[in-house]
């Protein structure tokens, strides 16, 4: 276990201290130019307290943004419009709205890939093309759209989760769909199974590795999709609008607390998908 660790410990140190170490040379300008208005000489002990403690830095140290996080998170109500709890719900929400709807169609459209020839040499393409977009151009588009049809709210940003979500999964799950080798599917056709039972009872479980792999990239990009539609949209809640806010008024602190708050967020949703992936791998005695 120790051995195991080892590894993310150097790595996550060594990352640590490249931090601190840039943030003493991207937010020295401002001491230096600070001190010179002052005719002071700062020494060097002085020099990394200034550029680890100003209010507005181009480059925030760990420090300043764990306890940006802390206060925001632990010491403000959940209702609070400060709390990134609050904030971090609003996006968690459109996340798992737009995670569904993806993963829904990304199943449709990979069984109707895998069983009609047409709808692959057709819509493949399609799907594929489709992520050549990209989705700061195409997320106004969609509220803007969506907005005149009288849908607001958490509606376009889970579409735009959607998008961004359903392809992994698409692609997955076709590559699970076609796992099964040709014997094995002549097999079952020689004990008559139909498509249906060769589905249910073959390329289904094969598929099942694919899917769950398909399901965390696809939960990831969800999270991405709902943070984008958050920018464009006017938001005033979830971790986008919190990092639009930030960029704003100059609150770099504000946005790397933001911006670590989604990434811990991602990272307990793949989580979540790889406990209950373990679950299923022992009740199917599928060797991870």
């Amino acid at each position: 276990m120790n051995n195991a660790f080892l590894p993310v410990v150097t790595i996550s140190t060594f990352i640590v201290l490249i931090w601190y170490s840039f943030s003493i040379v991207l937010n020295s300008s401002w001491a230096l130019d600070k001190a010179e208005r002052n005719d002071q000489k700062l020494s060097f002990s002085e020099l990394v307290h200034d550029t680890w403690s100003q209010k507005k830095p181009k480059l925030p140290t760990p420090h300043q943004v764990g306890y940006e996080m802390w206060k925001t998170i632990f010491d403000k109500k959940v209702t609070s419009k400060r709390s990134l709890v609050y904030h971090g719900w609003i996006t968690l929400s459109a996340t798992l709205a737009g995670f569904m709807l993806g993963t829904v169609l990304g199943i449709l459209l990979a069984l109707a890939i895998v069983h009609d020839k047409a709808t692959n040499l057709s819509v493949m393409p399609w799907i594929i093309t489709s992520q050549t977009i990209p989705i700061l151009a195409l997320a106004p588009m969609i509220i803007v759209v969506l907005s005149s049809i009288g849908f607001t709210g958490l509606l376009p940003k889970a579409v735009i989760s959607m998008y961004l979500s359903f392809f992994p999964i698409v692609v997955g799950m076709v590559k699970g769909l076609r796992s099964p080798d040709l014997l094995e599917i002549d097999q079952m056709k020689t004990w008559s199974a139909s498509q249906f039972q060769i589905l249910i009872k073959l390329r289904l479980p094969k598929s099942i590795p694919f899917l769950f792999t398909s399901l965390k990239l696809g939960m990831a990009a969800s999270l991405v999709g709902a943070i984008v539609g958050e920018l464009p949209s006017g938001a005033i809640a979830g971790l986008g609008a919190r990092m639009l806010s930030g960029s704003y008024y100059g609150q770099t602190i504000q946005i790397w607390s933001a911006l670590f708050t989604a990434a811990i967020l991602a990272a307990s949703l793949v989580g979540l998908i790889s406990i209950i992936q373990a679950f299923v791998f022992k009740r199917m005695m599928i060797v991870q």
